[in-house]
């Protein structure tokens, strides 16, 4: 599916705003708005946007604590694994990458000690050999 420098720059705007209004959208990329409409459609159509959501304040994410969880898994294991990681809803982001370990998971706790318990219990889970935490200080750049 090509994806053009406006349909670059749409995507770009909804990522910063995804409840901007057509009309403005539209103003900012300088094209009408049932075209900005249109691409939009299109893109959904086309499954370039899967989906629309919220970005947390930075004010509300100030008061959580986050962690990198890097997690290396016995063989054959991923299934289960992963599916007792979705089911801790603290974990945000689960992510397959290459390397010593064999996933990241990115937590939110609302405290230090609730992370830790999260922790250790990620750390308990059958099929999980060894963890690393890493607790996120601030964030620097965020897309």
């Amino acid at each position: 599916m090509p994806i053009s420098e406006k349909d670059l720059a749409l995507l770009s705007l909804l990522a910063d705003n995804a409840r901007m209004p057509v009309a403005e959208l539209a103003r900012k990329l300088g094209l009408s708005r049932t075209t900005v409409q249109a691409r939009i459609e299109r893109l959904e159509a086309d499954g370039v946007i899967s989906g629309y959501g919220i970005k947390l304040s930075d004010a509300y994410l100030s008061g959580l604590v986050r962690a990198h969880v890097l997690i290396t898994i016995a063989p054959k294991a991923l299934a289960g694994v992963t599916a007792a990681l979705a089911a801790i809803k603290e974990v945000t982001t689960l992510h397959s990458v290459s390397g010593t370990f064999d996933l990241i998971a990115i937590l939110t706790a609302p405290s230090i000690a609730d992370l830790d318990r999260l922790i250790d219990g990620i750390g308990a889970l059958d099929g999980v050999e060894r963890t690393l935490s890493s607790v996120i200080l601030s964030t620097r750049i965020s897309r």
